[in-house]
């Protein structure tokens, strides 16, 4: 991982942070980053003691305050202690759901001190698990048109409507919601943004199933739910800004800078596996093979990107705008990777089950399919293009609709 901007009084902090992972990281669990990102917490022992770890240790927040569970440090440290899990295949035990990417930080940005001391703690710990209402049937990309809405009922607010794509809300404690609040108002006011405890028979959540097998999403229905006055975040009808800031952290964790976990071999590596190679040891497909060459340029260019920016960002904890350029470039190594690595198994890249192929080449199909819905969740390819046209190009706004 390059290291832009590395101060030689890290090391210290380096060794420390290496000698702490080598007494405490299982080395049942090297590799295994994928158990990280489940939307589900897993029971495995190993794994809830690394998650024990971690939460206890606060690392695995490493940048929020130590007064909320948070590691307390620095950018600099935090950059430092994702390298040396990185070299020993370790990963974040705390990146199921979404209190950690998601809630947690934007919980930091514009909860109160009540708020902060509520949520932030058990997140850290690994304890409760968060989903995120955003889109509904009728409120995908123009997310501002959402109808769900919060009726005040003296104590706090009644909400009914229903969210789709709501990822892991069946295994979900708490939901962070968009909802309106003022049906009077512009489509962008009018919106509150709640925190909502899906504990209660008034919430009913249904699993949607995809063709990649396994699902995330579901739909979720709210009959007059129950949010009290200390569920709002931010301000009543300023909700809008809040959800806004909510995706910027949402882009941020999908930009490969999170986990730890050890990145996939070459996909040039993988094709040695499978295709026929020439009398230099090289891939005979000469097309392919270039192809190859230009997608781990484009993997590398990303890296460097993305240290760039977080070298850019010393001293800010905070994603910019620079988290659209980063979600759209991750989406298209990615994407790129998942049909190259399909091409180079060929028959063996068809497989759905049974014996006749292996766990990797069943995994590649699966997430080849799950793979496509990168480029629309947490805001699609367009969007983002949006986004840095605005944004970072000062090119004129003509997107704007009441």
């Amino acid at each position: 991982m390059a290291d832009f901007g590395g101060d030689t009084d890290l090391e210290a902090f380096r060794q420390e942070a290496r000698a702490w992972l080598e007494a405490n990281f299982p080395a049942s669990l090297k590799g295994k980053g994928s158990l990280a990102t489940s939307e589900v917490r897993s029971d495995e022992p190993d794994l809830v003691a690394w998650r024990k770890a971690m939460g206890a240790k606060g690392w695995g927040t490493p940048t929020w305050p130590k007064e909320y569970g948070g590691g307390g440090l620095s950018p600099q440290q935090a950059r430092v202690l994702l390298q040396e899990m990185t070299k020993i295949g370790a990963f974040n035990p705390l990146m199921f759901g979404m209190g950690v990417t998601m809630i947690g930080p934007t919980i930091m940005d514009y909860g109160t001190e009540e708020q902060k001391k509520k949520h932030l703690p058990p997140i850290v710990r690994g304890e409760v698990q968060w989903c995120v209402g955003y889109s509904e049937p009728n409120a995908g990309s123009d997310l501002a048109s959402l109808q769900t809405k919060a009726v005040d009922n003296g104590d706090g607010w009644t909400v009914t409507g229903s969210k789709i794509w709501t990822s892991g809300a069946q295994y979900s404690d708490w939901c962070g919601a968009l909802v309106r609040t003022d049906p009077s108002a512009k489509k962008h006011e009018g919106i509150s943004f709640m925190l909502i405890d899906m504990h209660q028979k008034e919430i009913e959540v249904r699993p949607i199933p995809l063709i990649a097998g396994a699902s995330p999403f579901c739909e979720t229905f709210f009959t007059e739910a129950k949010v009290p006055r200390d569920g709002l975040l931010g301000q009543l009808n300023v909700g809008w800004t809040v959800g806004k800031r909510l995706l910027q952290h949402e882009r941020a964790s999908q930009t490969g800078a999170s986990t730890g976990a050890k990145p996939p071999p070459p996909l040039s590596v993988v094709a040695k596996k499978y295709l026929e190679l020439d009398g230099q040891g090289r891939i005979s497909d000469l097309d392919l093979r270039t192809r190859l060459v230009k997608h781990e340029m484009d993997a590398k260019v990303h890296g460097l990107t993305l240290a760039r920016a977080m070298a850019e960002a010393k001293g800010n904890n905070s994603p910019g705008n620079a988290a659209s350029v980063l979600k759209n470039s991750a989406t298209n190594v990615a994407q790129t990777r998942a049909e190259l690595t399909l091409e180079i198994m060929g028959h063996q890249g068809l497989g759905w089950q049974g014996d006749a192929f292996t766990g990797e080449e069943l995994e590649s199909v699966r997430s080849w399919l799950f793979g496509k819905a990168m480029s629309i969740y947490g805001g699609s390819s367009e969007i983002q293009n949006n986004i840095v046209s605005k944004r970072i190009l000062g090119l004129p706004d003509t997107t704007q609709s009441t």
